[in-house]
Parts: structure tokens; sequence; C-alpha cells
């Protein structure tokens, strides 16, 4: 991939399939961010612009771009994608009420399910369907679905956790915030958390490729590490639900890009 030049603009992309929000109501926030994080790099003004897309396909068309150089995405979207990308990891978010990593819990009904073969058959919604890499090898590597398991995604956790409840030979695999929601369900007695994954990352700020020349990616690597712990800097990092960045802590079973 070819070295970004340094007088040239650039995009950071953010993508975030599954959650809410569309591209209208997120971008003051990752322009606000966008400008913040080169300013605080020492980037030249106006060198960095913010993209925002809430779709896979949308956020793989964008990062496919000649001037994408900079990936916002949730961890998810980091597994299956990153190698395809060339993905290199250069910060790790810490999100609020969430930390730099989550559990992911497998919910079904309550007796019904007593260990992945009997799931034979069933479809697993998950706002991180889009992903199927990352729900079958990362988030239940240590829980083989059988080959005939079907994986969607579903951005209305709600309905699907409803239809789970109902009895329908569906799986619901939740995000930690997700899953904290459950006993709040009027229906929560009828559901049960059959396995967890191990601790896994939220989300990344990765490079493309070599499309950041390495002195301007080290600088903006430590003014992230910087911004947690930067006054001026909370506002524009709360708008994002974000406390702010560690270095990578990547699980052994990502493939390196």
């Amino acid at each position: 991939m070819i070295t970004l030049l340094a007088s040239a603009a650039a995009a950071l992309v953010f993508c975030a399939p599954g959650y809410p929000g569309g591209a209208g109501d997120a971008q003051p926030f990752v322009d606000k961010f966008a400008s913040a994080a080169a300013a605080a790099a020492g980037w030249p003004p106006g060198s960095l612009v913010a993209v925002y897309d809430p779709t896979e396909q949308g956020g793989l068309a964008k990062l496919g771009g000649p001037d994408a150089v900079l990936a916002f995405v949730p961890y998810a979207f980091f597994f299956e994608h990153g190698a395809q990308l060339h993905l290199m990891p250069l910060a790790q978010a810490d999100v609020e009420g969430v930390g730099t990593h989550e559990h992911w819990s497998l919910v079904t009904k309550g007796g019904r399910v007593n260990g992945p073969g009997s799931m034979a058959g069933y479809t697993v919604l998950s706002v991180a369907g889009y992903a199927p890499g990352f729900v079958r090898h990362a988030a239940l590597g240590a829980w083989p679905l059988p080959p005939d398991v079907k994986i969607e995604s579903t951005g209305q956790i709600l309905s699907a956790l409803r239809r789970v409840a109902a009895g329908e030979a569906l799986a619901a695999l939740l995000d930690q915030t997700q899953e904290a929601a459950l006993p709040s369900l009027p229906f929560a007695s009828e559901l049960r958390a059959v396995v967890q994954s191990p601790e896994l990352p939220v989300a990344i700020l990765a490079v493309v490729g070599t499309r950041v020349p390495p002195a301007r990616a080290q600088a903006l690597q430590s003014a992230l590490l910087k911004m947690g712990h930067d006054p001026g800097a909370l506002d524009t990092l709360g708008s994002l639900r974000l406390k702010g960045f560690v270095l990578p802590q990547l699980p052994d079973h990502t493939a390196a890009p």
C-alpha cells in the first residue's frame, strides 16, 4: 500500500455495524474527535477528516478508498476484516461503563441447550452477526457450534431475546452491556446464559496498511494514550462514550494482517 503523503488529507473511518445511530447523528462527534486527535499529535491543521458509516459494507467500501488511512472499529469488525484491509492496531479504546475488554454471552431459552451439539439447526442472532468468524472463533471458540448453525446480524436485540424466550430455535450472542440488562427484562426467567467468551477487546483504532508514515503514526499513538488524562479532551471523548485509549492488548487468536 502507498504511504500517504504528508501534505495529503487523510480520513479516519469510524464503522460500528449493528449499533444504534446513523451517519448524520454521529458525524459532529467524530469530526470533533478527529480534529482533537490530529491537533494533539501535531499533525497539520485539516490533515485528518472523519467519516462515519454504520454498516459493514459501507465501512468496507470507505476503508478501501485511497484516502482512508485510519480505522476505528469494534473488535468483531477488526477480527473479521483486519487481514483483508491490512489493519495494524495503534490503540485500544477504553469505553465508558465497559472498559478496554468485554465478555460476550450466548443466551438461550432455559433448559433447551446443554452443550454445543444441542444447537444443531439453531440460528445465532447478534449485533456482531455480520462477523461469523468472530462469533465462531473468538466469542465462541471454546463452544464449537455445529456446522449447520446460522449466524445473522441484528440490531434488534430485545426482539431477538423475546423470540429466544418464546422457544424458537434461536440463541442470542450479547455484548457485555446487553447481557447486563438481561435481569431487567420481564421474561428474564425464561433465559439462560450458557457460555461466556474470554475477555475480548471492545474497539480498535488501527492504521490502514502503510498509509501513515511511521513517525506520524507514533505521534498519533502517543497523543491517543494521553487523551484520557487531558481535562481538555474529556468532553470530546465523552461524546463518543470513551474514557481514553491504551496500547493494543489483542488475544493470541487474532490473525496478523
